[in-house]
């Protein structure tokens, strides 16, 4: 071979020879691997391009473990592929139909729903106006964003699906009264309470804005009389799939209602409680949150930028003696008294479903599906996923984008 020279010297040993040989060819076979895994993530089929990547992988592969972040739509195999209960795609096609209420008929529980979520925007710092520049943008769509449009964006969608899916609820934007923004939607409400909206104090301070928030309805409570209005706070990063006004007609008896996994460490997340309106629902409620602010500031402030509520709300409820976290491993709703409230625990494949735990522990998505939870990561689906609803009115099909999104990490 004429490349030897250049290679090697003009003596050498054979099993020198023999190392180099392997090495040039370990070399080899490594780059051919790594172009192919990458064309298993990029390349797809002719229909495809223009929308999205499809992973060229059959349901009966085990799924690729993807690192890499994506500015683009990127879809495997669905998870739950037949199984019972559990939504059926092919391609971005629903084969079976999710079950919806029709949201031109609102629950007959006759009270009213609101939303309630903690918002803020960083407009004046450094990294606000570096992230205006070009190179900076992200595209998602026909529309480009800086990073405090990103979260404008999110913000908006998260009203977008309440006003499609909920017509007749409120949404409450509880923020720092600093922070510069404006809506133009119907039936939303923007709520200065002050307070350290810092990002490594925003979730410390989410519950304190929550907690101040039940204070100033238990006043309007004592002037009004006549409808209740129930209250779900939220992330802002959820998009409503469903009525949730159910869950106060079915469960008559609660105080305060909770989201939960099976998760060894972190069963329940924060970024679905709903609160009952009732004057005891409220105060109790209050009570309960109270404890958790004071569990959060007392031991896990070191958790303050991110976890830190919900392994507080974990160890108020563990603390009750009674508790078994055993009922955590089965996706089924029960309620328990904690600490004077009656607690209600929904199962998070249902009510606070998210893409990366759907593709994992839930096994699917479920037919009766009412909450996505895009956390993390999974931003930029979120917005994907709403410009593909805007487009086919088909809350189904738009299910399937999601759940075979679901292992893909994104750029947002």
């Amino acid at each position: 071979m004429a490349s030897f020279p250049l290679l090697f010297p003009t003596y050498f040993h054979p099993s020198s020879f023999v190392l180099r040989w392997l090495f040039l060819f370990a070399t080899k076979s490594f780059t051919f691997l790594e172009l192919h895994q990458n064309q298993a993530v990029t390349d797809s089929p002719k229909e495809h391009t223009k929308k999205f990547d499809v992973q060229n992988s059959s349901g009966d592969d085990a799924p690729k473990k993807i690192t890499r972040k994506f500015d683009h739509l990127v879809l495997g195999p669905a998870a739950g592929e037949g199984l019972p209960n559990r939504l059926q795609c092919r391609g971005v096609k629903a084969l079976n139909k999710t079950h919806f209420s029709n949201p031109s008929h609102p629950s007959s529980v006759g009270d009213g729903i609101a939303f309630v979520t903690v918002f803020t925007i960083y407009n004046n710092s450094p990294d606000a106006l570096a992230d205006g520049k070009p190179s900076n943008l992200v595209t998602v769509g026909n529309a480009s964003y800086s990073k405090p449009e990103r979260s404008m964006a999110i913000l908006n969608v998260f009203i977008n699906f309440i006003q499609v899916r909920m017509p007749q609820s409120n949404v409450i934007i509880l923020t720092d009264p600093e922070s510069d923004f404006s809506l133009h939607q119907n039936r939303v409400t923007v709520l200065p309470i002050q307070g350290e909206y810092s990002r490594d104090k925003l979730m410390l301070q989410r519950i304190r804005s929550y907690i101040t928030f039940l204070d100033i309805r238990l006043e309007k409570l004592s002037q009004e009389q006549g409808r209740i209005t129930h209250f779900i706070f939220s992330d802002s990063d959820i998009a409503v799939i469903d009525d949730l006004g159910q869950i106060f007609e079915k469960y008559q008896d609660f105080h305060v209602a909770l989201t939960f996994r099976n998760n060894k460490d972190q069963p329940l997340n924060s970024g679905f409680i709903a609160v009952r309106g009732t004057r005891d629902g409220i105060l109790r409620a209050r009570t309960f949150l109270q404890k958790v602010l004071e569990v959060y500031s007392s031991k896990y402030m070191k958790a303050s930028r991110m976890l830190g509520d919900q392994l507080a709300l974990f160890w108020v409820i563990k603390s009750d003696a009674s508790f078994d976290a055993k009922r955590f491993s089965k996706a089924q709703a029960f309620i328990k008294e904690i600490g004077g409230a009656s607690v209600l625990f929904l199962p998070c494949a249902t009510y606070n479903w998210t893409p990366p735990e759907g593709a994992g522990q839930f096994h699917g998505m479920p037919l009766d599906v009412k909450v996505v939870h895009f956390k993390g990561s999974r931003k930029r689906l979120m917005l994907e996923a709403w410009n593909y609803f805007s487009s086919s009115a088909d809350i189904s099909d738009m299910l399937c984008l999601i759940l075979k999104s679901g292992r893909t990490k994104y750029e947002f």
